[in-house]
């Protein structure tokens, strides 16, 4: 769900949705790269890397580890697996790239497959798509059963897939069994780093005095939340701007809303609020529109910083 798509109602209960997702991509011809790279992600990061120079796949993350709990030859079989999945993978794409007369030079093709759960509803969403030479190509659609091309050379590659029913069924079987029971399962493993919790530090901000302020937030996790101003217990669509949600380089997430305050009048000040949720029902941080607390950079003439107060 994107968030300047959404319109948040105030004490808005946020589902936690949780995926997992693999991609593939097979390169020709270039120098120094792998010709197959695996990339298994849950919840946004990555848990598992096979690429077929190194011929291994190791763990991104030290609690994937805890699957040899479970089974002890976890990272030999999965490495076979990989192996395989190249090899199936490389025939899918030269055959494809035969119909498309363009056998031989340099190309690369991806492939992405995705479930999304909600823990919540149990409610399951998921999707297999092809890119090629680095734009969407052709995606599955598992309501019909048919493949919709996302572009003129593909029509010629749908013709083959929608006739073949034992890849159909692979990929059915895969999105809608496989895949999420795999992701409970990692999501099990790594509770304690992809079901945590952590609420951000909110700062006010403003370059100048005629700036917009902006609520930052900065810290939380999961990527899962929302954040908008109020005046008084009524959320503002008018002069507010909703920045995206950002990655911060442990991992943690930050977003922002700015508020234009050109039509505010000082005692209205003590009506706003920055609202923020996260999603699996924390209480709200609420941050009031406060001059005293509005940090700057600005400089008056005189060259004296000023925080507004």
């Amino acid at each position: 769900m994107l968030l300047s798509d959404f319109k948040p109602a105030l004490h808005l209960f946020l589902t936690a949705l949780h995926s997992r997702k693999v991609s593939y991509a097979l390169t020709s011809d270039l120098t120094n790269v792998p010709e197959f790279v695996a990339v298994y992600m849950v919840d946004d990061v990555e848990i598992i890397h096979y690429d077929s120079n190194k011929k291994r796949a190791v763990p991104k993350q030290d609690w994937v580890n805890n699957v040899t709990e479970d089974d002890p030859n976890y990272w030999e079989k999965r490495t076979e697996r990989m192996k395989g999945n190249h090899l199936s993978f490389k025939a899918i794409v030269e055959s494809g790239l035969q119909r498309l007369n363009s056998r031989g030079g340099r190309h690369v093709v991806q492939a992405i497959l995705s479930c999304d759960w909600d823990d919540e509803t149990d409610e399951v969403n998921t999707f297999v798509k092809f890119g090629y030479e680095g734009e969407d190509f052709i995606y599955l659609d598992l309501t019909t059963q048919t493949w919709i091309a996302q572009s003129p050379q593909a029509v010629v590659i749908k013709e083959k897939l929608d006739n073949d029913k034992p890849l159909f069924t692979y990929f059915q079987n895969y999105l809608t069994l496989q895949c999420p029971d795999g992701l409970k399962k990692f999501l099990n493993y790594g509770r304690s780093s992809l079901m945590r919790k952590d609420l951000p530090s909110v700062s006010l901000l403003q370059k100048t005095p005629s700036s917009p302020v902006t609520c930052h937030a900065t810290g939380f996790y999961p990527d899962r939340a929302q954040m908008f101003w109020k005046k008084d217990e009524e959320e503002l669509h008018e002069d507010v701007v909703r920045g995206e949600i950002l990655p911060n380089h442990d991992g943690s997430f930050q977003m922002s809303v700015d508020l234009d305050l050109s039509g505010l009048k000082d005692e209205d000040w003590g009506r706003y609020s920055c609202v923020f949720q996260l999603a699996g029902g924390q209480e709200d941080v609420l941050t009031p529109l406060d001059k005293r607390v509005i940090l700057t950079n600005w400089r008056s003439d005189e060259g004296e910083r000023h925080s507004f107060s």
